[in-house]
């Protein structure tokens, strides 16, 4: 790999062109390779080298290869080499709330910028923090290998809509079979 996004992204794609839906990012652990100036805005705005990714394909197929590791960084990994991104806030949005089902069997889902879709759930539960030194909340739903999706404002106040009381967890959200307190 190197570092010009292009060469990178048509690595990624002749893997995907192999028959894998996602890479076993799990599986892959090469040495740091150091650092490419890949930045993701808090928009979900890809930037390289201060500019934006011409092609959205590449943001999309970069995702694939995306993983946040136990020191916080992100990094863009690929079998023999790591190279660390810097992120401002989470790697992907969050939008598109869709409902299936009522009540505490419904099953809510979300759809992120890189065209994912998630079920609300165990594997990809829903929580809402705070932005440090602020009361802004900061919705997020886990997708894999420690990355977040935050929920845009329309979708979180969409999400809003879904509220109920939960006797002994408060306010909160069901999908999945699972209560998802709000804070």
């Amino acid at each position: 790999m190197s570092r010009d996004p292009k060469q990178l992204a048509d690595q990624i794609q002749a893997a995907a062109d192999s028959g894998r839906s996602r890479p076993p990012l799990e599986a892959w652990h090469p040495e740091l390779s150091g650092d490419i100036d890949i930045r993701i805005l808090r928009d979900g705005t890809w930037l390289y080298q201060g500019e934006p990714l011409k092609r959205a394909a590449i943001a999309q197929l970069f995702s694939t290869i995306l993983r946040r590791e136990n020191d916080g960084d992100y990094y863009l990994v690929t079998p023999v080499e790591k190279w660390r991104i810097q992120v401002e806030d989470a790697p992907l949005l969050a939008h598109g709330l869709e409902r299936e089902g009522e009540g505490s069997e419904q099953q809510l889902w979300l759809t992120t910028n890189m065209d994912e879709r998630l079920p609300v759930g165990a594997d990809h539960p829903l929580s809402v923090g705070h932005y440090p030194n602020s009361e802004e909340p900061r919705p997020v739903i886990r997708v894999r290998h420690g990355l977040e999706a935050r929920l845009t404002t329309a979708t979180f106040y969409d999400l809003a809509e879904q509220v109920v009381e939960q006797d002994g967890q408060g306010y909160g959200i069901w999908s999945g079979g699972e209560f998802f307190p709000l804070g």
